[in-house]
């Protein structure tokens, strides 16, 4: 044990709950008598990995990662298990010739990956909140900015670098392990190996961000979205379009009045783009009823993150859930309505997102997705409101039962509540390549309040 270069602890040693436990983003933290690793690992080097593997067997310890610590369940934090954190890996790199860039999955993604790949003029379309790393959002497909038009994330990854259970380092790519590299662009915390390289395709960076913002009432919502539902397949590839519903902060820095933001970005290279891109927007029927109105305004990344930042504040109590809806136009309305109105921490917000239309996708183990994304976050300071807050969520989401579809892991909790996340197929391919590669259940499985039920829809069995 002795051997790491980096830090090592077991369970009642000092300094074991800090490291355990001090990364986790959400202030609603599991408490210690329900679940905690046995041993936590900070490595420096892949050797220390290689270390953590054989010692792992030795003790008959599962092995959980950690990236940046945002499951909203704390995923990483299991019983019987070695955590390992990879944050003290944070090596990067670029390659001018082919716009590859290699980065550690514990590199947040808007932080530190977008910033160094600014200095290059490239872009790599990571997720919303900055804080966020790589690993954990890579692996579980990825929404990053403009989905719906330029692909998820995990499109983009061309290889992974992957220390398998024998304890051996492999490249996988579409040509070697590419069962490995199939089931790291969608498998979660699930994936049997760990995950110590990405290798990203990267593309051109915008040079001329730009945005419509439309401002409204509570009360406009049906109406507003049913017009967004008519128009948004039709949006140009270069265009994301998110429905908040929060309560923006006034200047002693209070939740003011809930409203609903329909929020319009635009990643292109000039003004002249913009405008003709954003041009359909201003044709919302309801425009005249808007409270502030944006037609085309310049923006920026750094102005995003900071927002991104303000709206979830790292070491508040969250509880998260989300849904992938379809059906008819009217139906999705009526039943996310109270996602969106009656939310009741002044913190909370609730978003919908465009995935529309449709697009296929690369065979890879991500492959559940619908027209609509709908995900709520009940952000508060108070642990006294816990019991409120699950009991609204719950009965929120169950509400829109009739219209949802499954749901994307990166915003789950199956401690509390399981959904489909993956196509059946999928789910099957995925789990006979866990069986070969990880026979001994080296590497932990999805945490659920039933494993024996996961990616099934509750209310479906």
């Amino acid at each position: 044990m002795s051997n790491f270069t980096g830090s090592f602890w077991l369970k009642g040693q000092e300094g074991f709950e800090e490291a355990a436990m001090g990364r986790v983003f959400n202030g609603r933290r599991p408490k210690a008598s329900e679940r905690r690793p046995e041993a936590v690992l900070y490595p420096e080097s892949d050797d220390d990995l290689k270390l953590a593997v054989k010692l792992a067997k030795e003790n008959k310890w599962s092995l959980a990662m950690r990236s940046g610590g945002h499951s909203w369940a704390a995923w990483s934090v299991q019983n019987g298990t070695m955590l390992i954190d990879m944050s003290r890996l944070q090596d990067k790199t670029y390659d001018e010739a082919t716009g590859i860039a290699s980065a550690r999955p514990a590199i947040k993604g808007g932080e530190v990956l977008d910033a160094f790949l600014e200095t290059k003029g490239r872009y790599f379309n990571g997720g919303h909140c900055p804080t966020v790393a790589i690993g954990g959002f890579l692996l579980q497909g990825g929404q990053g900015y403009c989905a719906r038009g330029l692909g998820w994330a995990a499109e983009y990854v061309v290889a992974v670098e992957v220390l398998t259970a024998e304890g051996e380092i492999v490249r996988c790519d579409a040509n070697q392990n590419s069962d490995l590299y199939w089931a790291a662009r969608g498998a979660g915390p699930s994936f049997p190996g760990i995950v110590t390289r990405f290798h990203l395709q990267t593309r051109p960076r915008y040079k001329a961000p730009h945005e419509n913002i439309q401002v409204y009432e509570l009360e406009d919502f049906k109406n507003v979205m049913k017009w967004i539902y008519e128009i948004h397949d039709d949006l140009d590839d270069h265009i994301e379009l998110v429905v908040v519903s929060a309560s923006p902060l006034d200047e002693n820095g209070k939740p003011g009045k809930r409203i609903f933001v329909v929020d319009t970005l635009a990643l292109v290279d000039s003004a002249e783009d913009a405008k003709r891109v954003l041009a359909p927007m201003d044709k919302n029927p309801y425009l005249h009823k808007a409270l502030h109105h944006i037609s085309c305004g310049p923006t920026s990344m750094t102005e995003r993150k900071r927002q991104q930042v303000e709206s979830n504040p790292e070491g508040a109590r969250y509880f998260v859930d989300n849904i992938w809806v379809e059906g008819e136009t009217q139906e999705i309305v009526d039943k996310i309505a109270p996602l969106f109105t009656d939310i009741p921490e002044p913190q909370g917000f609730t978003i919908w997102f465009s995935m529309g239309p449709i697009r296929e996708l690369p065979d890879m183990a991500f492959s559940m997705q619908s027209p609509g994304y709908v995900a709520t976050y009940l952000v508060s300071e108070n642990e006294e409101n816990d019991e409120v807050n699950r009991a609204w969520l719950n009965g929120a989401m169950a509400g829109a039962q009739s219209v949802t579809k499954g749901q994307y892991l990166g915003d789950s909790d199956m401690t509390n509540r399981q959904l489909k996340f993956m196509a059946d197929d999928n789910f099957a391919r995925l789990q006979q390549i866990i069986k070969d590669r990880d026979p001994n259940n080296l590497f932990v499985r999805y945490l659920a309040k039933d494993p024996a039920t996961v990616n099934q829809n509750h209310w479906e069995l």
